[in-house]
């Protein structure tokens, strides 16, 4: 990520001390080490937070770092039980973290330095969070029982009301009107406050429009892998070696070949589902489990239940190649979709097959990376198909980070151990990524608006991995394309001086709004104003002076759109265009060339695109990408085409 660089920077590492994260989530771990605040100043005198104390967390575990925690049920017992007095909880009434997922996010966003940091020696090294000298207030709106929109609205207000200045929600559902979408109508509030948002974009991929958090006024971020691996082998009876990866940490198999068993004909238990293992069958036994349904850590478990010793976890065409590497109970491998169809072609035509499976511990330099991660949620954007989401990718694969130390690793019940860090995967783990360096962006540039931030980050994404290829796919093993990774995959440094923003203005979202097909009271849901009035309307909602273009060409085949640039680098600077894009489509911009005289210049841009004559009716989406290019900067915006309505 290129932070230590970011570190020696004394001006922003004075200013992040400033600057404060509120994380929406599961809760916190106050003791972690993560939280430590040696050598932190005291906190901000705008703070307005709290540090509530519970049943199981005190007030005087908030500190310099930690200067505020929450938690919020009221909406969650309401709707599960009609009483705010009644407890389906299953755990007390405190901002303590008893899942993990929320120590996991916040320390990620901001965790101090932690050296010799591992989980059960796998990733062993110094853990931090993005902004280390940021502060972190938790906000608890979920529970072991789940999360409920009031509750998440309720820690929003609060958050707002407290003084954060970036919001990070590693939460959120389906995709759905923004009047009806909670985390929208909260975000929109904060970011009319100056808070920037961040938001996961689901881990319902490699479907297609399978994304959630929408809105153009969040951050929309989805994941890639990083360039460490946790290698693990299974070497079959017939001498054919194949590679996964794993976080098993015990006994390993030293070399023996056991039996190894698959059960095709049974839907239930060729997925390892709880009971659907005949104890007989696999006892002593490595047993091939398909990948889908349960969770991969489950099917370990319910092998074990059932007497099997190991676990070769094969990944069906849902996941493709991509391979997530857990801290499995038993010896366990996972492996792609390829290895895992000839495995099972494997066991069964041999008479007698057999594996064993060895692990590998932690490897580095990985190449190629970034790739993007599978189960990361996909576009079009079908709430507004004309704003292209998500809006870029972090980190999300086998991140380490702070864990709870009231759950387990894999978070199974019957798993007995524990650790102060764990390695988990998901954009929720690259979300706080993405707060975490807007409130590096924030410090260095405290007067610019969450949407130049936001601008920043999407126009110096990069889109070509370590070894200088195009992004891949890891569901398909082919080119990804903005519809996974958006504008590309974050780079912290090009971020903080990004040479020219998309700024968008409150007014700006509202007109947006208003050219929807909402009605009038539908805004106001929104946008909370009495006497909001969409007198400016766009005539297309594409229109917004966003940092990415989608444009549908739908009945219309000439798309025109005007964006406005402003100056945030040298006052003296001079960009020229350049455009790539499929062949079916023409695209001219004018002015070719802008000229900025001033820091704060805001010059404009008119771009048309049009289909041309035999494009019509074309299949799928399309791709293309504009650069405005200086000699000191690249202002990257990518384009997706679409021929038809969704």
């Amino acid at each position: 990520m290129g932070l230590p660089t970011i570190d020696r920077s004394k001006d922003i590492d004075q200013a992040s001390m400033d600057v404060i994260i509120g994380v929406l989530d599961t809760g916190v771990w106050p003791e972690s080490k993560s939280f430590d605040d040696s050598k932190m100043e005291p906190v901000p005198s705008r703070w307005k937070g709290e540090c509530e104390s519970g049943p199981d967390f005190s007030s005087s575990l908030c500190n310099k770092k930690l200067i505020g925690a929450r938690s919020f049920s009221k909406g969650f017992k309401m709707a599960s039980g009609g009483s705010t007095t009644k407890k389906p909880l299953e755990e007390n009434e405190s901002p303590r973290d008893q899942d993990g997922h929320g120590t996991h996010t916040a320390s990620t966003a901001a965790g101090s330095h932690v050296a010799n940091a591992s989980l059960l020696g796998y990733a062993r090294g110094t853990a931090r969070g993005m902004a280390i000298q940021a502060r972190i207030a938790a906000y608890k709106v979920c529970w072991k029982t789940g999360c409920f929109g009031s509750d998440i609205l309720a820690g929003m207000d609060r958050a707002i009301l407290d003084g954060v200045d970036v919001l990070s929600l590693s939460l959120g559902g389906g995709s759905a009107p923004y009047y009806r979408d909670t985390i929208a109508i909260g975000a929109f509030t904060a970011v009319e406050k100056g808070i920037f948002v961040s938001c996961s974009a689901g881990n319902s991929g490699p479907t297609r429009a399978s994304l959630a958090n929408l809105a153009p006024w969040i951050t929309t971020v989805g994941a890639g892998t990083i360039d460490r691996d946790f290698p693990a082998f299974a070497l079959l009876g017939n001498s054919k070696r194949f590679s996964g990866v794993s976080l098993y940490s015990g006994a390993g198999m030293d070399g023996k070949q056991v039996s190894l068993v698959y059960s095709k004909s049974n839907n239930s238990a060729n997925l390892c589902l709880p009971g659907s293992l005949d104890p007989k069958r696999v006892r002593g036994k490595v047993v091939l489990c398909d990948r889908g349904i349960n969770a991969r850590v489950d099917k370990g478990a319910v092998v074990r239940e059932a007497g099997g010793i190991a676990m070769i976890l094969a990944n069906t065409a849902a996941s493709g190649e991509e391979m997530v590497a857990d801290s499995h109970l038993i010896p366990a491998v996972a492996v792609g979709r390829k290895m895992g169809d000839i495995i099972r072609a494997y066991v069964q035509s041999d008479p007698n097959p057999t594996a064993t499976l060895s692990f590998g511990g932690t490897v580095l330099n990985v190449r190629p990376s970034p790739i993007v991660a599978a189960f990361s949620s996909r576009g079009p954007n079908l709430v507004t198909p004309q704003i292209l989401k998500p809006d870029l990718i972090g980190p999300g694969v086998n991140i380490l980070a702070a864990w709870s130390e009231s759950v387990a690793p894999t978070g199974l019940v019957n798993d007995s151990r524990r650790t102060q860090f764990n390695i988990m995967s998901g954009t929720s783990m690259s979300c706080p990524h993405i707060s975490g360096l807007a409130a590096l962006l924030k410090a260095a540039h405290p007067y610019w608006s969450p949407s130049a931030i936001k601008s920043a980050l999407m126009t110096t994404a990069y889109t070509l991995d370590n070894t200088k290829s195009p992004l891949v796919d890891a569901a398909t093993g082919s080119l990804s394309t903005p519809w996974a990774y958006g504008s590309g995959h974050v780079d912290p440094q090009k971020a903080l001086d990004p040479g020219l923003v998309y700024d968008i203005d409150i007014k700006d979202y509202i007109a947006f709004l208003c050219s929807l097909d909402y009605s009038i009271d539908h805004v106001k849901a929104v946008v909370k104003h009495p006497n909001v009035t969409c007198s400016r309307r766009f005539t297309d909602p594409g229109q917004l002076n966003y940092p990415s273009f989608s444009v549908l060409f739908g009945n219309k085949r000439v798309v025109r759109y005007t964006r406005v640039l402003t100056n945030v680098g040298p006052a003296s600077s001079e960009y020229s265009v350049s455009i790539t894009g499929p062949k079916t489509v023409g695209v001219t911009v004018k002015p070719m060339r802008l000229v900025f005289t001033k820091v704060g210049q805001r010059l404009r841009y008119t771009i048309t695109f049009w289909a041309k004559r035999g494009s019509n009716g074309m299949g799928g989406a399309q791709f293309g990408s504009i650069v405005w290019s200086s000699t000191q900067h690249q202002v990257g915006s990518p384009v997706s085409y679409e021929w038809a309505q969704h």
